[in-house]
């Protein structure tokens, strides 16, 4: 599900939970609702919220650091293959097969990330995607070194090659920081009984429900946050395309 979907459905499970306790207040006895009740619901929800916070916190942050590193790799993606190329350059005209293959493979892999969302991962280690990387690999052992210099520059772009080929199984992986689905259903349901107790010690009023369809709609968008940053090719928050794009003008000059 896209995070628009989840956090809709947080949304609606929460606020209505909510509504729910507001509702529930007025079937109360008596002696349910006085003082000494509502203190230990408030406490109760005191704790509740305490730790949803925390959660919360803790998912944010783990999602960002993971959309950050996800975008910092596909940078440094970017710069290896434009070092590659510069290798290959100052090996001679005979790498220019190999230059081309490149070049051809690379803007394959970007092409495939940035148009085909979160099924780009399925699609760029397809057989057809895979074969334009082993093709470059071949066309760089296949040279023919005359000298020293060229003889260190084949094996510093094998070495690189070899890297970029792992890379290319670990810069994109799909959902990478979405919360689990048992875990978001334990957090959704923390959340739900915690407003169902807001509901209970409020005022059945225009003000609480005006206030818990604001609480909801922040703990709601808090997790639509998460899940939009998990997928890092679609959505509000996206991984940079300019590194990628810049790779690109400097390959083969």
């Amino acid at each position: 599900m896209t995070g628009w979907m989840v956090g809709s459905i947080v949304f609606v499970c929460v606020f209505g939970c909510g509504v729910l306790g507001l509702l529930l207040r007025r079937f109360l006895a008596d002696h349910h609702v006085n003082d000494d009740s509502m203190a230990i619901v408030k406490l109760g929800a005191g704790l509740m919220a305490t730790l949803a916070a925390l959660v919360l916190g803790l998912l944010v942050a783990s999602a960002k650091l993971a959309f950050d590193r996800l975008n910092d790799d596909f940078t440094q993606t970017a710069g290896t293959v434009v070092m590659l190329d510069l290798t290959l350059a100052d090996y001679g005209p005979q790498a220019k097969d190999a230059r081309d293959s490149l070049r051809d493979a690379y803007a394959s892999a970007v092409r495939t990330f940035f148009s085909d969302g979160d099924a780009a991962p399925i699609k760029a280690h397809a057989p057809g995607n895979l074969t334009r990387v082993e093709h470059f690999q071949q066309k760089v052992r296949d040279l023919k070194p005359q000298n020293d210099m060229q003889r260190l520059a084949q094996a510093e772009v094998v070495l690189q090659s070899r890297d970029l080929a792992r890379a290319r199984w670990l810069v994109i992986q799909p959902g990478q920081g979405s919360i689990p689905g048992p875990f978001l259903t334990i957090l959704v349901l923390w959340l739900a009984v915690l407003f169902g107790g807001f509901g209970v010690v409020s005022v059945n009023s225009r003000t609480a429900i005006a206030t818990l369809f604001v609480c909801a709609l922040s703990v709601s968008g808090a997790i639509f946050l998460i899940e939009d940053i998990a997928h890092p090719l679609e959505g509000m928050m996206t991984i940079a395309r300019d590194p990628a794009d810049m790779a690109l003008e400097q390959l083969g000059r």
